[in-house]
């Protein structure tokens, strides 16, 4: 895309989509006095109900607060937009999409008895899969390894010792997600693929 020098100009079309949306809908549910969120949070009905799949995917667009709003924004608004360079808007976004819908159906799975908000799962999808913009086809980069270990890592012993209504699962179940995609389209030859 060819813009002209100076002024605001629209880097990154998926993320920043998602950001405003997401915006949108924080705003709703305050003047909806949480009506809107109740809507669209993930919670287990029934494998039959159609409207539950359709919230692993708007649930990420909910947030509990304009706290937990730009706790997940700020880490997607950084590194999300590197992420849309190197693999492009459709790429990018059919991520995104899996992403959502796999955090959704491992917690409908695992933790039925509890609903879910946030986008938090994309935003640990986007910072693993940041790690592997560096990676060679002949083994593992080590930066790779030390944020898989310290991201995924503090996940699972948050999950085991702290009790903060935070869905450490959705976080690890993202970070996996962003490996998964990380190796999958290693090389530009793979990126093809999707």
């Amino acid at each position: 895309m060819k813009r002209k020098s100076g002024g605001i100009y629209l880097n990154s079309p998926v993320i920043l989509g998602l950001t405003f949306t997401s915006a949108v809908v924080l705003f709703g549910d305050i003047m909806t006095f949480g009506a809107l969120n109740s809507l669209l949070i993930s919670r287990f009905t029934s494998w039959l109900d159609p409207l539950m799949y359709l919230r692993f995917f708007t649930r990420v667009l909910a947030h509990a607060d304009v706290n937990h709003y730009f706790g997940n924004f700020m880490l997607i608004l950084v590194v999300g937009p590197m992420m849309e360079e190197r693999y492009g808007e459709k790429r990018l976004l059919t991520m995104l999409l899996i992403t959502a819908f796999m955090t959704g159906l491992c917690n409908a799975i695992f933790f039925p008895q509890y609903a879910t908000i946030g986008a938090s799962g994309l935003a640990f999808m986007l910072i693993l899969l940041s790690s592997f913009v560096n990676m060679k086809n002949a083994g593992l980069p080590l930066t790779m390894l030390l944020v898989g270990f310290f991201y995924i890592g503090n996940e699972i012993i948050g999950g085991l010792f702290r009790n903060d209504n935070i869905s450490q699962f959705s976080h690890i179940i993202g970070g996996l997600c962003g490996a998964v995609f990380g190796f999958y389209f290693r090389s530009e030859g793979q990126a093809s693929r999707l």
